[in-house]
């Protein structure tokens, strides 16, 4: 009698053939959600349940997947800005906001989309990358687009895509063809305000052929040095393509030389500039059981006593900037002075989700998820876990890829892991595990390092670690180090 096919197995298949970056992200996601039930207000989309819908998708993966992988890049806005021309420039169809920046940009967006549907707008959100579908990468209303919508709106612009195509010196990529779908889907939604968040940079991105209203600016730091520059200020210069004429800027707190280059940026084009610390801000926070209290200053006043439920101070500064941009977006701070009403700003934001950002996957001993991938991430992360956690002892296990600033990373997590595992993803931009290995003996010294090539032996080995004494009851474990390693470990523990 045949062995019965292991479904882990025919999920990593699947997953691999459709994308194979984030082989094995939607099983776990998915098995993970089975045990402990969608967080509310962020459902993350199962395969469809219809087969024929099932087979229909993964045929549109398998097309996008032939295309340029988002690390491939030829900086020009040509073939996108040609394609929206084709389409009738659907970009332009509703009012948009942008957001740029290192760090945060995605949970601000999440927070901004749920502060924008409390006041009964209909949203649209364009995120990366995704956790478990393509899907989720454009989102109407607060939810993943419905598979059969994702289907039709790629069957419906497919034919622009192929004259496109033809007429440009190199195909439409990967994150091309979707950033086309997300605008043409919004269109016809018809959405009543797109949240647009840039794939790399600014100036060059393929969703910078909208002009936002409001240009949000995340803290910068240095990532991706390769493509945007080796200094902040560099790097400002290419995420400052996002601001346009007569805009609203709101900006993060950021580093100086960045400072200056996008407030140079705004002169130049007339936009107005609320700046974190300046015209906005947090007021106070305090931990609170699942998560954080805090009060900000907004651009119309101060809004008390909001419960966030997520964790580290940098998440209270994404709620500031996220408060800013809604109500910049409603005019207030330059065309009216008030508050927006504070049961529905206290509302939406307790309902706030933002997967595998310091997310509690697992206790006894607590296992914590968070997606850092440079040193600027990571000590948010440190600071975070720090704060609102208070283990005893902290393993933490890192999986990372070989083109970021991996030493930079450990060294953040140094003061706080107890012991390190290093092992390697599945990715082919994995970082190699024995060159991981050398790095952080070098970082935490040889007696802290453990190596464990294989991902769900790290896991396991790290959680033997948490509980091998007594009196570290307290014990616990952080996965980082990469959205990859994160969406694998939801995987494997999902499946414990």
């Amino acid at each position: 009698m045949s062995e019965q096919p292991d479904p882990f197995d025919e999920i990593v298949d699947a997953e691999t053939d459709r994308d194979p970056d984030l082989a094995v992200i939607e099983a776990g996601s998915r098995t993970l959600r089975a045990q402990a039930g969608s967080p509310q207000g962020d459902p993350v989309p199962a395969r469809p349940a219809d087969p024929e819908v099932d087979k229909a998708l993964r045929a549109v993966e398998q097309e996008l997947a032939g295309r340029w992988g988002e690390t491939k890049l030829e900086p020009s806005v040509a073939r996108i800005a040609a394609l929206m021309d084709v389409l009738g420039e659907p970009q332009r169809a509703y009012p948009s906001i942008h957001i740029t920046g290192t760090n945060g940009k995605t949970s601000t967006a999440r927070m901004i989309e749920v502060l924008l549907a409390a006041f009964d707008l209909r949203t649209g959100r364009y995120t990366s990358p995704h956790v478990q579908s393509v899907t989720e990468r454009i989102s109407l209303d607060g939810s993943p687009i419905e598979a059969e919508r994702f289907i039709e709106t790629y069957e419906d612009i497919k034919p622009y895509i192929e004259m496109v195509d033809a007429a440009q010196e190199f195909r439409l990529s990967f994150f091309e063809v979707l950033t086309g779908m997300a605008f043409a889907a919004f269109a016809d939604a018809p959405v009543d305000v797109a949240v647009v968040e840039v794939g790399m940079g600014g100036s060059w991105d393929a969703t910078n052929v909208i002009d936002a209203s409001v240009a949000v600016v995340m803290p910068i730091d240095l990532d991706h040095t390769d493509r945007l520059g080796s200094t902040a200020a560099e790097i400002a210069v290419e995420k400052a393509g996002v601001i346009k004429q007569d805009a609203t800027v709101i900006m993060a707190q950021q580093p100086v030389d960045a400072a200056q280059v996008m407030l140079k940026k705004a002169v130049e084009v007339d936009a107005t500039v609320a700046r974190e610390g300046m015209e906005f801000g947090v007021v106070s926070r305090e931990v609170a059981v699942g998560g954080q209290l805090v009060t900000l200053r907004g651009l119309g006043g101060e809004y008390e006593e909001i419960f966030l439920p997520l964790y580290g101070a940098h998440q209270a500064h994404n709620a500031a900037v996220a408060l800013a941009t809604v109500e910049a977006f409603f005019g207030i701070g330059a065309e009216q002075t008030r508050t927006l009403d504070m049961d529905t700003i206290r509302k939406a934001f307790a309902s706030v989700a933002s997967p595998g950002r310091l997310e509690v996957v697992r206790r006894s001993p607590t296992v914590v998820l968070d997606a850092a991938h440079n040193p600027a991430g990571a000590r948010a992360s440190a600071a975070g876990i720090t704060e609102s956690f208070g283990f005893s002892r902290l393993i933490g296990v890192v999986g990372a890829s070989g083109d970021k600033d991996v030493r930079g990373f450990l060294e953040a997590f140094e003061p706080i892991f107890a012991e390190v595992v290093v092992t390697q993803n599945s990715s082919h931009r994995a970082m190699d595990v024995d060159e991981l290995a050398a790095v952080a003996v070098e970082v935490f010294g040889d007696e802290r390092v453990v190596v464990e090539p294989r991902l769900d032996d790290a896991l396991e080995t790290a959680i033997t670690l948490a509980e091998e004494e007594s009196e570290f009851a307290g014990a616990g474990v952080l996965v980082t180090g990469s959205v990859i390693t994160v969406g694998e470990a939801r995987l494997l523990l999902g499946r414990g």
